[in-house]
Protein backbone atom coordinates (compact mmCIF):
# COMPACT_ATOMS: atom_id res chain seq x y z
CA UNK A 1 0.00 0.00 0.00
CA UNK A 2 1.22 3.49 -0.73
CA UNK A 3 -0.67 6.64 -0.95
CA UNK A 4 -0.11 10.45 -0.24
CA UNK A 5 -2.51 12.42 1.53
CA UNK A 6 -3.40 15.94 2.51
CA UNK A 7 -2.78 16.05 6.11
CA UNK A 8 -5.84 18.23 7.62
CA UNK A 9 -8.39 16.16 6.13
CA UNK A 10 -6.61 13.35 7.18
CA UNK A 11 -6.72 14.28 11.36
CA UNK A 12 -9.67 15.25 10.89
CA UNK A 13 -10.94 11.40 9.94
CA UNK A 14 -8.53 9.88 12.27
CA UNK A 15 -10.03 11.93 15.21
CA UNK A 16 -13.52 10.83 14.38
CA UNK A 17 -12.69 6.95 14.06
CA UNK A 18 -10.46 7.46 17.07
CA UNK A 19 -13.36 8.23 19.37
CA UNK A 20 -14.64 4.43 18.63
CA UNK A 21 -11.48 2.72 19.67
CA UNK A 22 -11.32 1.81 23.22
CA UNK A 23 -7.71 0.92 25.46
CA UNK A 24 -9.29 -1.45 27.59
CA UNK A 25 -10.62 -4.21 24.35
CA UNK A 26 -9.68 -7.94 25.21
CA UNK A 27 -9.22 -8.03 20.84
CA UNK A 28 -5.60 -6.50 20.44
CA UNK A 29 -6.44 -6.05 17.11
CA UNK A 30 -9.23 -3.64 18.04
CA UNK A 31 -6.51 -1.28 19.81
CA UNK A 32 -6.07 -0.18 16.03
CA UNK A 33 -7.01 2.23 13.07
CA UNK A 34 -7.82 0.05 9.63
CA UNK A 35 -7.03 1.86 7.13
CA UNK A 36 -7.86 0.75 3.75
CA UNK A 37 -6.47 2.61 0.19
CA UNK A 38 -8.70 1.78 -2.75
CA UNK A 39 -9.03 3.65 -5.90
CA UNK A 40 -11.71 5.86 -4.80
CA UNK A 41 -10.04 6.84 -1.61
CA UNK A 42 -8.69 6.23 1.81
CA UNK A 43 -11.22 4.85 4.04
CA UNK A 44 -10.57 4.57 8.11
CA UNK A 45 -12.20 2.50 10.62
CA UNK A 46 -12.03 2.46 14.49
CA UNK A 47 -14.36 0.15 16.88
CA UNK A 48 -14.99 -1.37 19.95
CA UNK A 49 -17.39 -3.91 19.30
CA UNK A 50 -19.99 -1.75 20.69
CA UNK A 51 -19.54 1.55 18.70
CA UNK A 52 -17.86 1.39 15.56
CA UNK A 53 -16.93 4.65 13.37
CA UNK A 54 -15.97 4.34 9.46
CA UNK A 55 -14.68 7.68 7.74
CA UNK A 56 -13.81 7.78 4.03
CA UNK A 57 -11.66 10.01 2.43
CA UNK A 58 -12.03 10.61 -1.33
CA UNK A 59 -9.43 11.01 -3.82
CA UNK A 60 -10.95 14.19 -4.71
CA UNK A 61 -14.31 15.77 -3.98
CA UNK A 62 -15.13 19.14 -5.31
CA UNK A 63 -12.71 19.41 -7.71
CA UNK A 64 -9.80 19.28 -4.63
CA UNK A 65 -7.52 16.12 -4.63
CA UNK A 66 -7.46 14.92 -1.42
CA UNK A 67 -5.83 11.50 -2.00
CA UNK A 68 -3.15 10.35 -4.64
CA UNK A 69 -3.21 6.54 -4.78
CA UNK A 70 -0.13 4.87 -5.49
CA UNK A 71 -0.89 1.72 -4.83
CA UNK A 72 -4.02 0.15 -3.03
CA UNK A 73 -3.82 -1.85 0.05
CA UNK A 74 -4.58 -2.28 3.34
CA UNK A 75 -2.89 -2.12 7.49
CA UNK A 76 -3.67 -1.52 10.92
CA UNK A 77 -2.28 0.88 13.06
CA UNK A 78 -2.16 1.20 16.85
CA UNK A 79 -4.46 4.06 17.30
CA UNK A 80 -2.77 5.48 20.64
CA UNK A 81 0.60 6.60 19.31
CA UNK A 82 -0.83 6.72 15.48
CA UNK A 83 -3.36 9.09 15.92
CA UNK A 84 -0.75 11.51 18.06
CA UNK A 85 1.86 11.13 15.26
CA UNK A 86 -0.71 12.71 12.75
CA UNK A 87 -1.81 15.56 14.73
CA UNK A 88 1.95 16.11 15.21
CA UNK A 89 3.13 15.96 11.61
CA UNK A 90 5.10 18.88 10.34
CA UNK A 91 3.93 19.35 6.56
CA UNK A 92 0.44 19.22 4.81
CA UNK A 93 0.83 15.90 3.20
CA UNK A 94 1.53 12.54 4.96
CA UNK A 95 3.09 9.75 2.96
CA UNK A 96 1.73 6.27 3.50
CA UNK A 97 4.10 3.56 2.34
CA UNK A 98 3.66 -0.48 3.73
CA UNK A 99 6.23 -2.63 2.95
CA UNK A 100 6.57 -6.28 3.48
CA UNK A 101 5.33 -7.65 7.17
CA UNK A 102 3.20 -4.93 8.02
CA UNK A 103 5.96 -2.87 8.46
CA UNK A 104 4.93 1.16 7.90
CA UNK A 105 6.39 4.00 7.05
CA UNK A 106 5.08 7.62 8.00
CA UNK A 107 6.44 10.42 6.47
CA UNK A 108 5.73 14.08 6.56
CA UNK A 109 8.54 16.99 5.82
CA UNK A 110 11.78 15.77 6.89
CA UNK A 111 9.79 13.78 9.60
CA UNK A 112 9.83 10.12 9.18
CA UNK A 113 8.10 7.26 11.32
CA UNK A 114 8.48 3.71 11.12
CA UNK A 115 5.38 1.77 12.54
CA UNK A 116 5.12 -2.04 13.09
CA UNK A 117 1.43 -2.36 11.68
CA UNK A 118 -0.91 -5.60 12.27
CA UNK A 119 -2.58 -7.88 9.81
CA UNK A 120 -5.87 -5.89 8.68
CA UNK A 121 -7.18 -9.63 7.39
CA UNK A 122 -7.78 -10.06 11.51
CA UNK A 123 -10.31 -6.82 11.87
CA UNK A 124 -13.38 -7.45 12.19
CA UNK A 125 -16.04 -7.10 9.13
CA UNK A 126 -18.79 -4.21 10.07
CA UNK A 127 -21.95 -5.23 9.73
CA UNK A 128 -23.97 -5.05 6.92
CA UNK A 129 -27.22 -2.84 7.72
CA UNK A 130 -30.45 -3.19 5.61
CA UNK A 131 -31.38 0.01 5.21
CA UNK A 132 -35.57 -0.76 5.71
CA UNK A 133 -36.01 1.36 8.38
CA UNK A 134 -34.83 5.13 7.81
CA UNK A 135 -35.75 8.66 9.79
CA UNK A 136 -33.93 11.48 8.39
CA UNK A 137 -33.34 15.06 10.65
CA UNK A 138 -30.86 17.69 10.32
CA UNK A 139 -27.73 16.92 12.54
CA UNK A 140 -28.30 20.41 14.76
CA UNK A 141 -31.84 19.56 15.56
CA UNK A 142 -30.30 15.95 16.42
CA UNK A 143 -27.30 16.99 18.38
CA UNK A 144 -29.81 19.50 20.37
CA UNK A 145 -31.87 16.05 20.74
CA UNK A 146 -29.27 14.17 22.09
CA UNK A 147 -28.11 17.35 24.16
CA UNK A 148 -31.70 17.47 25.96
CA UNK A 149 -32.06 13.50 26.67
CA UNK A 150 -28.61 12.03 27.38
CA UNK A 151 -27.67 13.70 30.69
CA UNK A 152 -30.48 11.97 32.71
CA UNK A 153 -29.95 7.91 31.60
CA UNK A 154 -28.64 6.23 34.61
CA UNK A 155 -24.98 5.09 35.48
CA UNK A 156 -25.61 2.40 37.05
CA UNK A 157 -25.15 -0.79 35.39
CA UNK A 158 -27.76 -2.76 37.64
CA UNK A 159 -30.37 -2.00 34.93
CA UNK A 160 -28.69 -2.16 31.69
CA UNK A 161 -31.89 -1.05 29.68
CA UNK A 162 -31.89 2.41 31.28
CA UNK A 163 -27.99 3.23 30.43
CA UNK A 164 -30.05 4.14 27.35
CA UNK A 165 -32.08 6.15 25.12
CA UNK A 166 -35.68 4.82 24.05
CA UNK A 167 -36.26 6.01 20.85
CA UNK A 168 -39.77 5.47 19.14
CA UNK A 169 -41.95 6.38 16.33
CA UNK A 170 -45.06 6.78 15.62
CA UNK A 171 -46.85 8.66 13.09
CA UNK A 172 -43.17 10.15 12.03
CA UNK A 173 -43.33 11.34 15.28
CA UNK A 174 -39.97 10.71 16.88
CA UNK A 175 -40.04 10.13 20.79
CA UNK A 176 -36.77 9.96 22.74
CA UNK A 177 -36.79 9.12 26.61
CA UNK A 178 -34.40 9.13 28.89
CA UNK A 179 -34.59 7.74 32.55
CA UNK A 180 -32.36 6.58 35.81
CA UNK A 181 -35.85 6.01 37.38
CA UNK A 182 -35.60 9.36 39.78
CA UNK A 183 -36.48 11.65 36.71
CA UNK A 184 -37.25 11.26 32.95
CA UNK A 185 -36.37 13.73 30.02
CA UNK A 186 -38.31 13.34 27.07
CA UNK A 187 -38.22 15.03 23.80
CA UNK A 188 -40.72 14.51 20.41
CA UNK A 189 -39.73 16.17 16.85
CA UNK A 190 -41.16 15.02 13.96
CA UNK A 191 -38.92 13.37 11.56
CA UNK A 192 -38.74 12.22 7.58
CA UNK A 193 -39.54 8.59 7.06
CA UNK A 194 -39.53 6.26 4.46
CA UNK A 195 -42.82 4.12 4.21
CA UNK A 196 -44.64 3.73 7.17
CA UNK A 197 -41.70 3.69 9.81
CA UNK A 198 -42.77 2.61 13.30
CA UNK A 199 -40.88 1.02 15.81
CA UNK A 200 -40.69 1.17 19.89
CA UNK A 201 -38.04 -0.40 22.13
CA UNK A 202 -35.00 1.40 20.17
CA UNK A 203 -32.29 1.57 23.03
CA UNK A 204 -29.14 3.34 22.37
CA UNK A 205 -25.99 3.44 24.54
CA UNK A 206 -25.59 6.82 26.18
CA UNK A 207 -22.12 6.72 25.49
CA UNK A 208 -22.54 6.63 21.62
CA UNK A 209 -24.93 9.23 21.84
CA UNK A 210 -22.36 11.36 23.67
CA UNK A 211 -19.48 10.17 21.04
CA UNK A 212 -22.38 10.85 18.17
CA UNK A 213 -23.04 14.38 19.58
CA UNK A 214 -18.76 15.44 19.39
CA UNK A 215 -18.80 14.32 15.59
CA UNK A 216 -22.37 15.94 14.74
CA UNK A 217 -22.15 19.62 13.17
CA UNK A 218 -24.22 22.51 14.06
CA UNK A 219 -25.73 23.08 10.03
CA UNK A 220 -28.97 21.36 8.80
CA UNK A 221 -27.31 18.82 6.71
CA UNK A 222 -29.61 15.58 7.09
CA UNK A 223 -28.67 12.67 9.07
CA UNK A 224 -29.79 9.29 8.08
CA UNK A 225 -30.89 6.82 10.77
CA UNK A 226 -31.38 3.46 9.91
CA UNK A 227 -32.38 0.89 12.77
CA UNK A 228 -32.05 -3.23 12.59
CA UNK A 229 -32.78 -5.46 15.43
CA UNK A 230 -29.44 -5.28 17.11
CA UNK A 231 -27.98 -2.44 15.68
CA UNK A 232 -28.24 1.21 14.58
CA UNK A 233 -26.43 3.52 12.34
CA UNK A 234 -25.62 6.90 11.58
CA UNK A 235 -25.00 8.13 8.26
CA UNK A 236 -23.58 11.40 7.44
CA UNK A 237 -21.42 12.91 4.38
CA UNK A 238 -18.38 10.00 4.21
CA UNK A 239 -18.97 8.98 7.60
CA UNK A 240 -20.30 5.68 8.66
CA UNK A 241 -21.43 5.29 12.53
CA UNK A 242 -22.76 1.80 14.00
CA UNK A 243 -24.10 1.14 17.71
CA UNK A 244 -24.97 -2.09 19.05
CA UNK A 245 -28.91 -1.71 20.57
CA UNK A 246 -29.33 -2.71 23.87
CA UNK A 247 -30.93 -5.54 25.30
CA UNK A 248 -34.03 -5.88 27.83
CA UNK A 249 -37.60 -4.18 27.56
CA UNK A 250 -37.50 -0.36 28.05
CA UNK A 251 -40.31 0.58 31.08
CA UNK A 252 -43.67 2.48 30.18
CA UNK A 253 -43.25 5.96 30.60
CA UNK A 254 -46.44 6.88 29.42
CA UNK A 255 -48.07 6.16 31.98
CA UNK A 256 -45.41 7.99 34.44
CA UNK A 257 -46.81 11.34 33.23
CA UNK A 258 -49.51 13.40 35.10
CA UNK A 259 -52.32 14.64 33.26
CA UNK A 260 -54.04 16.39 35.80
CA UNK A 261 -52.16 19.39 38.76
CA UNK A 262 -53.32 20.46 41.91
CA UNK A 263 -50.95 23.19 42.07
CA UNK A 264 -48.60 24.44 38.95
CA UNK A 265 -46.92 27.88 38.26
CA UNK A 266 -44.99 29.99 35.69
CA UNK A 267 -41.27 30.82 36.27
CA UNK A 268 -38.58 32.41 33.98
CA UNK A 269 -35.92 29.59 33.55
CA UNK A 270 -32.70 31.01 34.35
CA UNK A 271 -33.98 32.48 37.84
CA UNK A 272 -35.12 29.43 39.25
CA UNK A 273 -31.67 27.86 37.71
CA UNK A 274 -29.73 29.86 39.57
CA UNK A 275 -31.48 30.49 42.35
CA UNK A 276 -31.02 26.31 42.46
CA UNK A 277 -27.45 26.62 42.00
CA UNK A 278 -27.18 28.78 45.32
CA UNK A 279 -29.12 26.83 47.41
CA UNK A 280 -26.94 23.84 46.64
CA UNK A 281 -23.89 25.53 47.53
CA UNK A 282 -23.85 25.10 51.15
CA UNK A 283 -24.15 21.18 50.19
CA UNK A 284 -21.20 19.82 50.04
CA UNK A 285 -19.69 17.06 47.96
CA UNK A 286 -23.07 16.86 46.51
CA UNK A 287 -24.06 14.14 48.83
CA UNK A 288 -26.81 16.21 50.14
CA UNK A 289 -28.58 17.63 47.12
CA UNK A 290 -32.27 17.98 48.98
CA UNK A 291 -33.95 21.34 48.18
CA UNK A 292 -37.64 22.44 50.03
CA UNK A 293 -39.57 24.17 47.45
CA UNK A 294 -42.76 26.00 49.43
CA UNK A 295 -45.57 27.90 47.76
CA UNK A 296 -46.45 31.35 49.35
CA UNK A 297 -48.73 34.09 48.83
CA UNK A 298 -48.90 36.10 45.32
CA UNK A 299 -47.15 33.60 43.42
CA UNK A 300 -43.78 33.51 45.10
CA UNK A 301 -41.71 30.47 45.81
CA UNK A 302 -39.82 29.56 48.93
CA UNK A 303 -36.60 27.64 48.38
CA UNK A 304 -34.65 26.44 50.69
CA UNK A 305 -31.57 24.13 51.72
CA UNK A 306 -29.91 22.64 55.01
CA UNK A 307 -26.95 20.92 55.04
CA UNK A 308 -26.05 19.87 59.22
CA UNK A 309 -22.80 21.11 60.17
CA UNK A 310 -22.99 23.72 57.36
CA UNK A 311 -25.79 25.81 57.82
CA UNK A 312 -28.96 26.76 56.06
CA UNK A 313 -29.94 28.94 52.79
CA UNK A 314 -33.54 30.44 51.71
CA UNK A 315 -34.55 32.54 48.68
CA UNK A 316 -37.88 33.62 47.14
CA UNK A 317 -38.19 34.08 43.70
CA UNK A 318 -41.81 35.46 42.13
CA UNK A 319 -43.48 33.41 39.84
CA UNK A 320 -46.74 34.06 37.50
CA UNK A 321 -49.81 32.43 37.40
CA UNK A 322 -49.53 30.04 40.20
CA UNK A 323 -52.77 27.69 40.73
CA UNK A 324 -54.10 25.48 43.00
CA UNK A 325 -53.47 24.60 46.56
CA UNK A 326 -50.31 25.57 49.35
CA UNK A 327 -47.55 23.00 48.34
CA UNK A 328 -44.35 21.84 50.34
CA UNK A 329 -42.15 19.64 48.74
CA UNK A 330 -38.25 18.02 48.63
CA UNK A 331 -36.65 17.16 45.61
CA UNK A 332 -33.00 16.60 44.47
CA UNK A 333 -31.56 19.89 43.56
CA UNK A 334 -29.09 18.64 40.97
CA UNK A 335 -31.31 16.70 39.05
CA UNK A 336 -33.75 19.50 38.38
CA UNK A 337 -30.69 21.95 37.67
CA UNK A 338 -29.41 19.49 35.17
CA UNK A 339 -33.10 19.50 33.17
CA UNK A 340 -32.88 23.17 33.43
CA UNK A 341 -29.85 23.96 31.50
CA UNK A 342 -30.78 22.31 28.81
CA UNK A 343 -34.36 23.54 28.21
CA UNK A 344 -33.48 26.37 25.50
CA UNK A 345 -37.18 28.27 26.41
CA UNK A 346 -36.83 31.60 28.39
CA UNK A 347 -40.15 30.39 30.59
CA UNK A 348 -41.35 27.05 32.59
CA UNK A 349 -44.26 25.53 33.61
CA UNK A 350 -43.84 23.12 36.78
CA UNK A 351 -46.79 20.95 37.59
CA UNK A 352 -47.38 19.75 41.04
CA UNK A 353 -49.63 16.71 41.96
CA UNK A 354 -48.64 16.16 45.60
CA UNK A 355 -46.12 16.37 47.75
CA UNK A 356 -45.30 13.10 47.10
CA UNK A 357 -46.31 12.27 43.83
CA UNK A 358 -43.55 13.20 40.57
CA UNK A 359 -43.24 16.51 39.26
CA UNK A 360 -43.05 18.16 35.67
CA UNK A 361 -41.39 20.71 34.25
CA UNK A 362 -41.87 22.09 30.71
CA UNK A 363 -41.45 24.76 28.39
CA UNK A 364 -44.43 27.18 28.25
CA UNK A 365 -43.28 27.81 24.20
CA UNK A 366 -44.25 24.51 22.91
CA UNK A 367 -44.99 20.87 23.88
CA UNK A 368 -42.08 18.77 22.60
CA UNK A 369 -40.31 18.21 25.95
CA UNK A 370 -40.97 17.32 29.32
CA UNK A 371 -39.04 16.83 32.39
CA UNK A 372 -40.33 14.39 35.33
CA UNK A 373 -38.84 14.16 39.12
CA UNK A 374 -39.20 11.82 41.81
CA UNK A 375 -39.66 13.71 45.38
CA UNK A 376 -37.39 12.76 48.42
CA UNK A 377 -38.90 11.80 51.34
CA UNK A 378 -37.04 14.03 53.70
CA UNK A 379 -39.02 12.61 57.04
Amino acid sequence: MHFVIQRDRFVHSVQHVTKAVSSRTTIPILTGIKIVATHEGVTLTGSDSDISIECFIPAEEDGKEFVKIVEAGSIVLQAKFFSEIVKKLPEDQVEIVVQDQFATTLRSGSSIFNLIGLDPEEYPRLPQVEEHNIIRLPQDLFKNIIRQTVFAVSTQETRPVLTGVNFSIENSELICTATDSHRLALRKVNVETNQDVSFENIVIPGKSLNELSKILEENDKLIDIIVTESQILFKLDNLLFFSRLLDGKYPVTKNMIPTHSKTDFVIKTRPFLQTLERALLLSREGKNNVVNLKTLDNGIIEITSITPEVGKVTEKVQSTDANGEDLRISFNGKNVIDALKVIDSDEIKIIFTGAMSPFVIQPTDHDNALHLFSPVRTY
